[in-house]
């Protein structure tokens, strides 16, 4: 289908980008890599007035060391986090979920700022970046404020970024010598996933000091495995602690899965995640 009539804005900057969405209101949307947004306008499905594009704000696509965290430019695309060194050095989790989005040509143009934004709940990212704790930057016309990644996914397709704002960076901590896993079950590669989860475990002593589990695609937001967390700080195995995977979630029914597919593979899953973590 052909989306409805739009205009069209390019931005410079990030600051030329939060100008021209305070002056042209909420109908207007940023256009980053597309792969989310441009199907949506293709079925009518979003219809903004205007868009704008901050394609080549190449300020915002970057990887830089920042003490005890990785901050990354939102403009820095699937490929470019996934083959990043300092992010596989500090924070191997990201890199390896990055390189199971889409296929190679979504990669390289999809960000992870746009995925981040769209607030996908079957989106690989989001939950990853949940699990590590990441914070985001939103920038608006009174300045810059961070959220947390436990307050930035609000509800279906919905976060914390307001219509005259720009998601600018997100911080990642360093998870140094944590274990760590994604596992996804998808039915095609290019999949989103049907269910996915994200593991990251520290260990001391022979015991759980630390565990992030969360849920990709069991809600209407990336949800944190918190039944799980806290049976293996209670010195659960990993296969006792998964059983615990679907507690507090709402799960859709769809031609990919229904909601009590989803339960069971929910806990596989954590299973085999809580396995590799605790083994590297």
């Amino acid at each position: 289908m052909i989306p409805p009539a739009f205009d069209y804005e390019r931005a410079d900057s990030a600051e030329h980008a939060v100008q021209l969405l305070g002056q042209l209101g909420d109908d207007a949307k940023l256009l980053a890599g597309g792969h989310s947004l441009i199907p949506l306008m293709r079925l009518r499905l979003a219809a903004p007035s205007t868009l704008v594009d901050i394609g080549k704000v190449d300020e915002l696509a970057y990887v830089r060391d920042a003490g005890d965290h990785v901050a990354i430019g939102a403009m820095t695309r699937h490929e470019a986090v996934h083959g990043d060194a300092l992010l596989r050095e500090h924070c191997p989790i990201l890199p390896y979920a990055a390189g199971l989005v889409g296929d190679p040509q979504v990669r390289r143009r999809g960000t992870i700022g746009g995925a981040s934004a769209h607030g996908d709940p079957a989106s690989d990212i989001p939950s990853t970046l949940v699990a590590l704790g990441a914070t985001f930057v939103v920038r608006g016309a009174s300045g810059e404020r961070t959220v947390p990644a436990s307050d930035f996914f609000r509800g279906f397709f919905e976060v914390d970024v307001a219509p005259d704002e720009l998601l600018t960076e997100i911080r990642v901590p360093k998870t140094g010598a944590s274990g760590w896993s994604y596992q996804k079950f998808n039915h095609r590669a290019q999949d989103w996933a049907t269910v996915g989860v994200a593991a990251v475990v520290d260990r001391s002593n022979g015991s759980v000091s630390h565990a992030a589990i969360a849920l990709t695609s069991m809600g209407e937001v990336p949800i944190r495995a918190a039944s799980v967390e806290a049976a293996l700080a209670s010195g659960a195995g990993p296969a006792d602690a998964a059983e615990h995977a679907d507690e507090g979630t709402n799960p859709v029914s769809d031609p990919f899965g229904s909601s009590e597919y989803r339960r069971a593979l929910s806990k596989v899953l954590t299973r085999r995640a809580l396995e590799e973590a605790l083994s590297r």
